[in-house]
């Protein structure tokens, strides 16, 4: 679907040219968005736990500010310059001076949801599918909205200059601007502008000669590497810093490693987690924190580990929490972590956790999960962690329960007697889904189950899975647990953990199956065909099993196009339930057993023969998927967003404040999130993005 816009050729132009702009890069007037309900779980806190979880969410909402920096060379900018409207007008209030502006009511409504857009996803790129979003209404009417705002009266010449920073990029859909990854084919804020994916696979090999593990930005100026540290040091704690700063000569180039570009906002986090301390529940939880400082404070990745190790043992806590850069989904080269944490009240729902915690002998001892249905979010530990010494499973139990609320005429490419079933089941189903120089194997003995031979490749030294992989490590991670979630709940045992036995869990399981295959047609949504790449790992990973469910044959999935009762072109997919257990179940061992072997062995040029085999999307074959990609874009929904709570200290106690599911609700519990010291933090995003600048000259 296209939209035909007005958009001036330039400042103080009165030339309009007409443009067809694809409807993919705005974020529609009516798009969900509902506020995250934890009012019941925050009251049942006692008055500690609620102080734990304070500071805890203090700490992550200074460090989720880190990701604007992350995310794009304007998103800080843009971000301030909405802080500073908004924090002099609400969004009620600043109606009159978009009237006096000449904004229609839709136009107005298009600004507070991008306004709303850009705080929700930390940035102007989706969180979710990496592209990027602009106004919904022509930027000279943006302009005129900021110059009648009471920000621009008060502070004429601050405002005006924070407008020059921004206005360009806010709207520029050039072709590397239209979503993120590396050179050519987008735009990374892990790298500098003149990086290539040769670059940063040079910088990763000089990386792991030195056991660094997460650097962030990668800038190359003549034959000179610069490398900035992405954890950052602070001078009220002491401590070695682990990282070694200064010009290091490899191979042919000098590679400068510098450090402290997120010191303010680290600092900030430190003396959060250091409050927290004090109303943790258990020695576990203290040592955790205390090594989550020590990690921030000093750049050391071996202390977050240590403090992953400690959130690991403690088992079953009313708040949960974790904290620190994790997932390297949105790195184009996939190693580097975005700071995650910035969701916050974690209560623990009672019931559910019973329920996961049940013994399974299906899983071994060491490796059993501890599963946990929390308020908000989390994130997984890190992943030698999560081998040698066990891990948790997280499921957002408020989160998923606003995003599956799903409406039956707004359900796309199923067969009308699956929607009940899917929008009945679809809730449970996914309850169910969700070096030292020395060899810890024996290589004359360890063969390779798909070959029988001995295997012929491991890793070596600081060699890591994201560092091997790269590229395809997070989606292809994610595919395999996508796999072991389909493999596992055929068994009646795992069900009946979740309470599903008899027709009931029959229904759980093809529920599970039919999400999954129409999750791979929706996942077309994330591929981006002039560059051919895709965007999103989760959504990868599901265009990927649905091709291996589809290459299993005998009927066991259908795909075909159809025109819709609109008129339009559509697509129905479709699951025969009777063939899951033999032929389905057959298939995805095969390929998980495939996907294992690689992974463990080391097998670059194996698994990403097999994965990018997979992820290809053409015209050929039996299914034009290209042709069905462009179904899918004319059918999508816009995904959700959500409203989240704040908490003050009242006296001795905390206090919750709520806001409503909308546009405005959303803006308004950012311009309170920070009621302190919000022009200082202001000021120092600003500062941060100069330092960047040279980055994209």
């Amino acid at each position: 679907m296209f939209l035909c816009v007005c958009i001036f050729s330039g400042e103080g132009s009165s030339c309009l040219k007409t443009e067809m702009v694809d409807s993919q890069y705005y974020l529609p007037n009516d798009i969900g968005i509902s506020a995250l309900d934890c009012r019941v779980a925050f009251r049942l806190l006692s008055p500690k736990e609620q102080m734990y979880a304070h500071y805890l969410s203090r700490a992550s909402w200074y460090g989720g500010l880190i990701v604007l920096i992350q995310t794009s060379p304007e998103s800080a900018n843009i971000y301030v310059l909405l802080q500073k409207i908004f924090r002099l007008q609400a969004p009620q209030q600043l109606e009159a001076a978009a009237t006096a502006a000449g904004l229609s009511a839709e136009e107005y409504q298009a600004f507070l949801v991008y306004a709303a857009g850009l705080y929700a996803n930390m940035g102007n790129y989706k969180s979710f599918g990496d592209t990027k979003f602009i106004p919904n209404l022509p930027k000279e009417k943006f302009k005129a909205l900021v110059w009648e705002s009471l920000a621009f009266k008060q502070s004429p010449g601050d405002m005006e200059t924070l407008w020059g920073c921004c206005c360009e990029p806010l709207y520029s859909l050039e072709d590397k601007q239209k979503q993120l990854g590396l050179g050519e084919k987008g735009i990374s804020a892990y790298f500098s502008g003149n990086c290539c994916l040769e670059d940063a696979e040079f910088a990763q090999k000089f990386l792991d000669s030195k056991v660094y593990c997460t650097l962030e930005r990668s800038g190359y100026y003549e034959n000179c590497v610069e490398l900035m540290t992405q954890i950052q040091h602070y001078h009220s704690l002491s401590g070695k810093s682990e990282v070694c700063c200064g010009k290091h000569e490899f191979e042919d180039s000098v590679f400068s490693v510098k450090r402290g570009d997120y010191a303010f906002l680290m600092e900030k986090v430190c003396q959060n987690l250091e409050k927290a301390k004090d109303y943790a529940a258990n020695e576990n939880q203290k040592r955790m924190l205390e090594e989550y400082i020590r990690s921030f404070t000093c750049g050391s990745v071996e202390a977050h580990k240590e403090g992953s190790r400690y959130w690991i043992k403690d088992k079953g806590p009313i708040v949960e929490s974790y904290i620190g850069f994790i997932e390297s989904y949105r790195d184009p080269f996939g190693s580097r972590g975005e700071f995650e944490g910035e969701l916050k009240y974690l209560w623990v729902n009672m019931m559910m956790l019973i329920a996961f915690n049940n013994p399974v002998t299906l899983v071994d001892t060491q490796l059993r999960p501890l599963c946990l249905s929390l308020s908000l979010s989390l994130s997984l530990s890190d992943d030698d962690i999560r081998q040698t010494e066990g891990f948790k499973n997280v499921s957002l139990g408020n989160v998923l329960a606003v995003a599956y609320a799903t409406q039956k005429d707004k359900l796309t490419f199923l067969e009308e007697n699956d929607k009940d079933l899917y929008i009945k089941w679809k809730g449970p189903s996914f309850e169910v889904q969700d070096d030292k120089g020395k060899y810890n194997f024996d290589q004359t003995a360890v063969r390779n189950p798909e070959t029988g031979e001995l295997i012929s490749s491991w890793y070596k030294g600081s060699e890591t899975w994201d560092s091997k992989f790269s590229t395809i490590a997070s989606s292809y991670e994610e595919c395999r647990a996508e796999c072991v979630g389909l493999y596992l709940c055929l068994n009646k045992q795992v069900l009946s953990i979740f309470g599903h036995e008899g027709e009931d869990a029959e229904e759980v399981v093809y529920v599970n199956w039919l999400n999954m295959v129409r999750a791979g047609l929706l996942g077309l949504e994330f591929y981006t065909p002039e560059s051919k790449s895709w965007r999103q790992a989760h959504m990868q990973a599901r265009f990927v099993i649905l091709r291996v469910l589809l290459e299993a044959g005998e009927g066991l999935v259908g795909l075909r196009e159809c025109t819709g009762a609109d008129g339009r072109p559509d697509a129905v997919i479709t699951l025969d339930r009777s063939k899951i257990y033999t032929v389905g179940k057959s298939a995805i061992q095969r390929f998980l057993c495939k996907l294992q072997v690689h992974k463990s062995t080391a097998d670059v040029e194996g698994g990403r023969a097999l994965y990018e085999g997979y992820s290809a999307v053409t015209a050929d074959g039996t299914h034009n998927f290209l042709r069905l990609r462009e179904t899918v874009l004319l059918r999508k929904e816009a995904r959700k967003m959500f409203v989240q709570a704040n908490t003050y200290i009242k006296g001795d106690a905390v206090e919750l404040v709520e806001y409503e599911g909308s546009a405005a609700g959303l803006i308004q519990s950012f311009v309170e999130r920070f009621p302190d010291d919000a022009e200082e933090v202001e000021a120092q995003l600003r500062e941060m993005t100069c330092m960047d600048s040279s980055c994209w000259c």
